[in-house]
């Protein structure tokens, strides 16, 4: 990304985190919350926050959504369109975000003159931005990729619950088993009712499937998904959650 094209992302130790462990009852009261709060309105394109993590072990599945972000932009097509945001972060402590791009030749573009470094995960600064963006900007849902979690749990509880609250839905998409990922993918899920889903590299469709679940509910909200449901047994799985998550 150019300098004029992307921001980083500053660290504010403790900015609207919560420390403690949630009390009992919170997490239903922020579903139940984040349920009263009506989607933008069908037709007019879509807001999809795309994050991942670009730490060394993501490269390959890096280079997978790499060629696999345009068909995001052709599902959301018949939805009202699609506007994408890529975040990322790698090393000891970068995290960018590009400015928002409507087509796929722009946001490959981007995407191909970044390359993964070794690193620990960044996910509450990911999530921070998607607050922060959705203060000027409205954004429906976000997408993060990624195999690892190396965090306080707490402390993404309570941003993913500033985002339920918001209404903003969480596509978590998992490489691997990794059980603390798992558990906190789950969660995050579950926060802003959205879903977790896991994926193979090895099998592109896996993922291309979850992409366009995500860039459909961007676009055109549970209808949307709906639609494509009907073809896409992976997309069946993200409403499954979806409504499981909000019971």
């Amino acid at each position: 990304m150019t300098e004029k094209s992307d921001k980083a992302l500053e660290k504010r130790a403790g900015a609207g985190v919560a420390t403690g462990r949630s009390a009992p009852g919170e997490i239903d009261r922020f579903l139940g919350a984040a349920k009263q709060l009506a989607p933008l309105a069908t037709g007019q394109a879509g807001r999809l926050v795309f994050a991942l993590d670009a730490t060394m072990s993501r490269q390959p599945t890096w280079d997978l959504a790499c060629s696999l972000q345009a068909k995001m932009f052709e599902v959301a097509a018949t939805s009202g369109g699609l506007a994408v945001q890529l975040v990322y972060f790698r090393g000891l402590a970068e995290c960018r975000a590009s400015g928002w791009v409507g087509e796929p030749r722009r946001l490959n573009g981007l995407m191909s003159g970044i390359a993964c470094q070794g690193g620990q995960t960044q996910i509450a600064r990911v999530l921070k931005h998607v607050r922060d963006e959705a203060r000027s900007v409205p954004v429906r849902a976000f997408v993060f990729v990624g195999d690892a979690m190396e965090e306080e749990a707490d402390a993404l509880a309570a941003l993913a619950g500033e985002l339920g609250l918001r209404g903003i839905r969480g596509f978590l998409f998992q490489e691997g088993q990794d059980p603390a990922a798992s558990a906190a993918f789950a969660m995050m899920a579950r926060l802003t009712g959205g879903a977790h889903a896991r994926f193979d590299a090895a099998a592109p469709n896996s993922l291309l499937d979850l992409l366009r679940g995500a860039a459909a509910y961007a676009a055109g909200g549970r209808e949307a998904m709906l639609k494509l449901s009907a073809a896409s047994p992976a997309v069946r799985g993200l409403l499954g959650s979806m409504e499981g998550g909000r019971r």
